[in-house]
């Protein structure tokens, strides 16, 4: 998997966070004084402090950000403004919007098409989240109106915890606990709360 950015304009911050390691400092300065050498465990535990509190930051305008897979593109996400951290154990990007995204079939054509106020990509689960005014449509006209939704890469799919909205050509229904999959075509609802015929 790779992800390509393009900005018009790019800042590289590196962000050295002291407030997790201050009080370790403060309260442990007469043992660095008194003793010549810290223990494995104790080395350990600061190495560990030292690790986690670096945090590597790049912000991008004007984003377009394209994931690959098997070198076909299988997303494509443009936005205003992102953030990228990357620390220990979290890397993950944060994009302004508006936020448009494609998502591709196997065969590289777009197959769905979704708008949002604001993402986040989580690097390392590979999802994408899209929070605010969640607005999905596919190329055979179905749509999905939600406040949140999440794609995962790996099952292809795309869930929501809470209320969504999905209008097709015949009907239309509402609910919260959606699973479907990303052309819309094979999904469910846990909790439906209504449904309408549409002529």
């Amino acid at each position: 998997m790779h992800s390509l950015f393009r900005a018009s304009e790019m800042r590289e911050t590196d962000i050295l966070v002291r407030i997790k390691l201050l009080p370790f400092i403060l309260l442990f300065t007469p043992l660095f004084i008194s003793c010549t050498e810290l223990s494995e465990y104790d080395s350990s535990q600061v190495r560990s402090s030292l690790n986690d509190s670096l945090i590597v930051t790049t912000e991008s305008w004007d984003v377009e950000m394209i994931l690959m897979q098997d070198g076909k593109n299988r997303l494509l996400i443009e936005g205003s403004y992102a953030i990228n951290y990357q620390a220990s154990g979290r890397k993950q990007t944060e994009i302004e919007g508006p936020v448009y995204v494609q998502i591709y079939d196997t065969l590289g054509a777009v197959e769905t098409e979704a708008w949002s106020k604001r993402a986040i990509y989580l690097e390392e689960r590979a999802e994408f989240e899209l929070f605010d005014s969640v607005r999905v449509e596919t190329i055979t006209g179905n749509r999905l109106y939600s406040e949140y939704l999440k794609w995962t890469q790996d099952s292809d799919r795309i869930t929501s915890p809470y209320f969504v909205t999905i209008i097709t050509a015949t009907d239309s229904i509402s609910g919260s606990g959606f699973d479907g999959t990303t052309d819309l075509e094979d999904y469910v609802i846990e909790r439906p709360s209504g449904r309408m015929m549409v002529d």
